[in-house]
């Protein structure tokens, strides 16, 4: 039966006793005792006893089970069962026609059937006011009855319980340190004053969790175009998030979801993965970044352009003729890019999406490349791609004078190298060999000159597509210490044969000038002598 409901024939029962029975100054019947404060379901013993010795009538007026557990003359012990609320138990006697009675009053008290905290949200933002909410249902005697809301052990609020059922509200703002905290609500019922103790009834524990998400937008690091059949690192951060470990990230590129690598340090949250570019997914494509953490999400949207771009494809007629050969060169793009051909005159080489040069092929054309550049604007970046190629143009050898100088003059005594090269393709063999004794003439070596070097050589050149011959010159400057020494010995010599000369001429002289004296002294002796007859 509910906590204060009276029983239906009980309020007629005290109005007629009331009428009855007189008040409490003539009263000959007494309880014991005449206030008791018991649990619910619980029983009591009530004394009833009266002045006289042996009244007329006596007895106990309740709705209650009672049951008669011993008696006298002028006294009964009643014992009450089941007393499940509050009631009022009346003791009444007759004693030489008076009648008197006299209550009891049973208090019942019980702790609530209901003590409840309303569920907390799934993510509460740090920062931000949470309500608790706290419903209590039954539990008398309500006076003495409170409630207090709990986080841990830390009591937050305490209230009365009232209304049926009570709810107890109390408003706490959400911090870090009350993320996985445990809050509850506990109904105290104090009868403490009555003797009987403080007794306790604590809701089910409920587990806050609590986040930082920041308003900026993660940072996704991408490109903004990616090439068919390439593959690129995506990433995507977010800092200040608390806890980071309950944060999760997502990475799409349209239709895609690569696998991540996260990684997570005290306050950031990161994920890297390779995209794809996918044939069927040309065009431009959504790279979507979504950071979770609590009951809400970031988003970050790049645009990336997927796109196809093939090479240039460049061709030659022949990659390989004859001088004198005629020569299509052919640059050709697909889609919506346009080619240059390198090479080709100005008003060919503008861009378009074929191009074509004819040549005639020379020995100048020889290893020639031909470079086809394609342009493609793809989300408003230039690409360029290349194709190379070269001509090759056989031709017969040739000895040009720059190549092979027709005269060289050196010092002997120093260092050379004799340079000789014939050209022509395929490369001819190349010989020098001197005019008389046909000794070879070392082309390319580095090697010291002898005035045996010197003479008239013919070079000759030789390949499959013909022959060519040219003369060259060697001179050699004999060294200026010999050409001192002849100097020398020459002067020497002729001074030698000068003074010879003299000195024979002066002896001659001299002894002409002995027989003239000589021939002088003896005439006059010829004179002074007789002469002979004839």
């Amino acid at each position: 039966m509910a906590p204060g409901a009276v029983r239906p024939a009980l309020p007629a029962l005290l109005a007629l006793l009331g009428v009855l029975l007189p008040g409490p100054g003539n009263a000959q019947t007494s309880v014991h005792p005449s206030a008791a404060t018991l649990p619910r379901g619980g029983s009591v013993l009530v004394n009833c006893s009266a002045a006289c010795e042996r009244p007329s009538t006596f007895g106990l007026e309740t709705t209650l089970t009672k049951r008669e557990v011993a008696s006298g003359s002028n006294w009964k012990v009643i014992e009450l069962s089941d007393v499940d609320e509050n009631s009022v138990v009346f003791c009444f006697s007759t004693c030489n026609r008076v009648q008197s009675m006299a209550r009891t009053n049973l208090t019942v008290y019980w702790l609530p059937e209901r003590v409840e905290l309303v569920s907390l949200p799934p993510w509460q933002p740090v920062g931000e006011t949470l309500t608790l909410r706290c419903v209590v249902a039954g539990g008398a005697p309500r006076q003495h009855l409170s409630v207090a809301l709990l986080r841990g052990e830390e009591e937050l609020s305490r209230q009365p319980a009232v209304g049926e059922p009570a709810e107890v509200t109390a408003t706490v703002l959400a911090r870090r340190e009350d993320h996985g905290a445990n809050f509850s609500c506990r109904a105290e019922l104090d009868l403490r004053p009555q003797g009987l103790g403080l007794f306790r009834n604590t809701s089910a524990p409920r587990q806050l969790r609590t986040f930082v998400l920041p308003m900026a937008a993660p940072k996704v690091d991408a490109p903004r175009i990616l090439e068919v059949g390439t593959s690129r690192t995506v990433s995507c951060a977010l800092e200040g998030l608390f806890p980071v470990e309950e944060a999760s990230v997502h990475l799409a590129l349209g239709d895609q979801r690569p696998d991540l690598t996260i990684r997570r340090t005290e306050d950031a949250l990161s994920a890297t993965a390779n995209v794809t570019a996918e044939p069927e997914a040309e065009g431009t494509q959504q790279l979507t970044c979504t950071v979770f953490l609590g009951d809400e999400r970031r988003d970050k949207r790049e645009n990336l352009t997927i796109y196809s771009f093939p090479a240039p494809n460049l061709t030659l007629s022949e990659p390989e003729v004859s001088e004198g050969t005629e020569v299509s060169v052919v640059c050709e793009t697909q889609a919506a890019a346009l080619v240059t051909l390198s090479g080709a005159p100005a008003l060919m080489g503008s861009p378009a999406r074929r191009a074509q040069l004819v040549l005639n092929a020379t020995a100048e054309d020889n290893g020639r490349d031909f470079s086809c550049s394609a342009a493609l604007e793809v989300a408003g970046q230039l690409l360029r791609k290349n194709d190379t190629r070269r001509l090759q143009v056989l031709y017969g050898p040739r000895l040009n004078e720059e190549d092979c100088p027709r005269n060289w003059t050196w010092q002997e005594g120093s260092q050379q190298i004799l340079r000789c090269q014939a050209w022509g393709n395929p490369l001819p063999q190349l010989a020098c060999h001197r005019k008389g004794d046909g000794a070879s003439l070392p082309i390319g070596e580095l090697r010291p000159v002898n005035r045996e070097l010197a003479g008239v050589y013919t070079c000759h050149a030789v390949s499959p597509r013909g022959e060519v011959s040219c003369q060259v010159v060697v001179t050699v400057i004999q060294h200026q210490g010999n050409l001192v020494i002849i100097i020398l010995v020459a002067t020497a010599l002729v001074l030698g044969t000068f003074g010879t000369a003299a000195y024979c001429y002066n002896r001659q002289r001299k002894i002409r000038i002995y027989k003239l004296q000589k021939a002088q002294e003896a005439t006059p002796m010829k004179e002074n002598s007789p002469a002979t007859p004839p």
